[in-house]
């Protein structure tokens, strides 16, 4: 068998599945004709048939529409229609991912339609003025602490702030911060590289879009996870990824945030009635000013009731936020 003979089916397949779908289909004699054309593979009706029969037996879903000329189009595809624009939607709201690499992602992913649909995906593809990462190393970052994850190693990077010229500095004058990292994690719109900082002695979170450069791995073996830690556990009391000490909190709640609670804290929350218009539930959250502005977006409809220090240290923090007015 010559290599025509061994590529026609190939190409037939890619042919099918960049041009065809549901709604637009090739005939035997536009098959015929791009092969020859575009590719310098001669084929003829019968060649063709049996290739795309060849094509069936291997799973494609090819459908066959029988008449002076058959007619041939792919009916499915790994994913649907709705599942990419769920992704374009996904990759372009990204804060995470920059601006270039969105615009290439999004390339890729409509690619997967065919280019029928692709044309549909490119005109729905549109998230507005989103603010995005300027780091374009991110998937080189990402990959090494997946890499470093798998083997269980340790890793170092530096890590940046922005300063009030909008310029990045290195933190602790370019300290390389060595880390063991647990696990990936996307949290309120930024990703993040949960895992044991030895610096701190302690588990702690960084955002993966401030550190400066691709980590080293290193050959020095990972802490080992606390026997007693748990990262759901962690991610359901912790507001932004701020690491702070978890204490219970006893909340009175206006009927009115019913959802935003159970957003926050999941239908397993145990809520007790207080009154016709409140109600009570007691959460175990890591306490920080983040999770007071938490409260404070509510507008006084999430009122602390105890314990008694968290009430005060919440009540100074509004105080000082009010006399800086």
């Amino acid at each position: 068998m010559d290599n025509n003979a061994k590529l026609r089916p190939l190409y037939l397949a890619k042919i099918l599945y960049e041009r065809t779908d549901e709604d637009h289909y090739l005939t035997t004699m536009q098959l015929a004709q791009i092969l020859e054309e575009e590719y310098g593979i001669p084929a003829h009706r019968q060649t063709i048939k049996t290739d795309i029969e060849l094509l069936q037996q291997f799973g494609m879903d090819i459908q066959e529409v029988k008449s002076t000329q058959n007619r041939y189009n792919l009916i499915s595809r790994q994913f649907e229609i709705a599942e990419l624009k769920l992704l374009i939607d996904a990759v372009q709201s990204s804060k995470f991912i920059s601006k270039e690499r969105s615009e290439q992602m999004v390339s890729k992913i409509v690619t997967l339609a065919g280019q029928h649909k692709a044309e549909e995906l490119k005109r729905n593809a549109s998230v507005g003025r989103r603010v995005k990462s300027e780091n374009r190393q991110d998937l080189l970052i990402v990959d090494a602490i997946n890499e470093a994850i798998n083997a269980r190693k340790k890793i170092a990077f530096q890590y940046f702030a922005y300063n009030i010229r909008k310029q990045k500095k290195l933190r602790h004058d370019g300290e390389r911060y060595i880390f063991s990292p647990y696990r990936l994690i996307w949290n309120g719109d930024y990703y993040y590289v949960l895992g044991y900082s030895d610096k701190h002695q302690a588990i702690g979170s960084f955002r993966v879009d401030r550190i400066s450069a691709r980590p080293d791995i290193l050959s020095e073996e990972a802490v080992p996870v606390p026997a007693d830690f748990g990262v759901d556990d962690f991610l359901a009391t912790t507001f932004r990824m701020y690491g702070s000490e978890c204490q219970e909190v006893e909340l009175i709640c206006d009927n009115s945030v019913i959802d935003a609670i159970i957003d926050r804290f999941g239908t397993d929350v145990t809520i007790y009635a207080c009154d016709m218009s409140t109600f009570r539930v007691i959460v175990r959250v890591a306490v920080s000013h983040i999770f007071f502005s938490w409260i404070f977006g509510f507008g006084g409809k999430v009122r602390i009731k105890g314990p008694e220090k968290i009430k005060t240290d919440y009540k100074e923090m509004v105080s000082r936020a009010l006399s800086s007015l």
